[in-house]
């Protein structure tokens, strides 16, 4: 219980102070210090009767009158010194009374903000994510950084938002909340954590962490339109086909792109090419940069599969030319450059070194003088191989768009 005093006590601007008036512990106000002042107010000495500090809404305050009441009061809550925490990897660790066990994060997306949350799907596709950076306010995943995105929905990053850098250094790089920060027009809103915040509290770089979204992510792509039928009807979504209907026909494509506007719907075009229409790539680690450009350019980044459109193809020549981005291809450093043989298949982008970065090409028989684009092997980066459909790769026309998928390591 309080004890009242008359003492004087020296009290600092924005502090808050429980007075107790009449020097009565039944009877209190709580006083907003808008300046530097000393007073008595009946409290003891040990904390003054200050027990919060103004952090927001100071204007506010200077506007009270007499006339005003407070509706509401609620608590800002921050992120916890945690003493006793660990992750733990270890299944056959032994739990003991009064332990708690969080083992991953659920994600509310919001319905505003339809290219950041396909973004964020794009980030969990595997269920985990690395921590890239960690401090007291938020964590950072850094997977996705230098794909930009438009301005959409901006709210106050309050704990357990989630958000996406838009625009700058860092655009494409998403953010969880540990503590309050206000708005700033170069994050959107992706959504708000709903379970699980206490890994978020005590991740640290390095972790890897399990996060879902509910409604999780609606992706026809690669499947057949015998497939995607099946899977929207369990959706409550209406499938209307287009391009190639058959059953057995690949989706390419579906309109609309996001999850967010096909559940607003409650409706998604399938379009369908023949399987053997796509070609298939088996990406090569050593050359990390120019592999992250063929997947940025293509759409590999966001989707299962992507495309490309043929820039140079002569019959007889026996290599094939696509089109690149000059713009994304200022960092292709010289990587993977092939030697003594290209093989017939490799995939090759030509790197900063020639005039023609960024351009990719494919060779359909082996040379041992000239990588895929036409370059010498020191101006070619090897990004990977065709395992399917090189067959067909001949056939192609100057304007054809070719669809890709990534052939994933088992």
């Amino acid at each position: 219980s309080l004890e009242p005093t008359h003492q004087e006590h020296q009290y600092n601007k924005n502090e808050v102070i429980l007075s107790l008036s009449g020097f009565s512990p039944e009877s209190t106000h709580v006083i907003f210090s808008k300046d530097e002042h000393s007073s008595i107010y009946g409290a003891p000495p040990y904390n003054r009767g200050v027990f919060a500090k103004i952090t927001g809404g100071r204007r506010t305050l200077l506007l009270l009158t007499e006339d005003d009441y407070i509706k509401e009061v609620e608590p800002v809550i921050e992120r916890r010194s945690i003493i006793e925490s660990a992750a733990v990897t270890d299944l056959n660790t032994i739990l003991e009374d009064g332990n708690q066990v969080f083992t991953y994060v659920k994600v509310k997306p919001t319905e505003d903000s339809p290219e950041s949350v396909e973004h964020f799907f794009s980030l969990i596709e595997d269920g985990k994510v690395k921590v890239d950076y960690e401090s007291n306010s938020f964590i950072g995943f850094y997977t996705l950084e230098g794909i930009r995105k438009g301005l959409e929905r901006i709210e106050q990053r309050k704990r357990g938002t989630v958000t996406l850098r838009n625009r700058g250094r860092g655009a494409g790089r998403v953010y969880i909340y540990r503590e309050d920060r206000v708005s700033t027009p170069s994050h959107n809103l992706i959504g708000t954590v709903q379970k699980g915040m206490e890994l978020i509290d005590i991740a640290r770089q390095g972790d890897q962490i399990t996060i879902e979204c509910e409604p999780g992510r609606i992706m026809t792509v690669n499947m057949t339109q015998k497939e995607a039928e099946e899977y929207l009807q369990e959706h409550g979504i209406e499938q209307i086909r287009e391009g190639l209907q058959d059953d057995n026909a690949i989706i390419v494509k579906q309109d609309p792109k996001y999850t967010m506007d096909i559940l607003k719907e409650k409706k998604v075009k399938t379009f369908g090419v023949e399987e053997d229409k796509l070609l298939e790539i088996e990406m090569d680690e050593r050359a990390p940069r120019s592999t992250w450009y063929f997947k940025k350019i293509s759409g590999l980044i966001d989707s299962p599969i992507g495309s490309i459109e043929v820039h140079f193809a002569f019959p007889g020549m026996k290599v094939v030319m696509f089109k690149g981005e000059k713009s994304e291809a200022k960092g292709i450093v010289p990587e993977n450059t092939p030697t003594g043989c290209v093989r017939a298949g490799e995939l090759g982008v030509t790197n900063m070194s020639r005039h023609h970065v960024g351009l990719i090409g494919v060779r359909l028989e082996d040379n041992d003088e000239f990588g895929p684009t036409g370059e010498p092997f020191n101006g070619t980066n090897i990004i990977g191989r065709i395992t399917k459909g090189l067959e067909n790769v001949e056939k192609f026309k100057e304007g054809d768009t070719v669809y890709v998928r990534e052939k994933k390591s088992r």
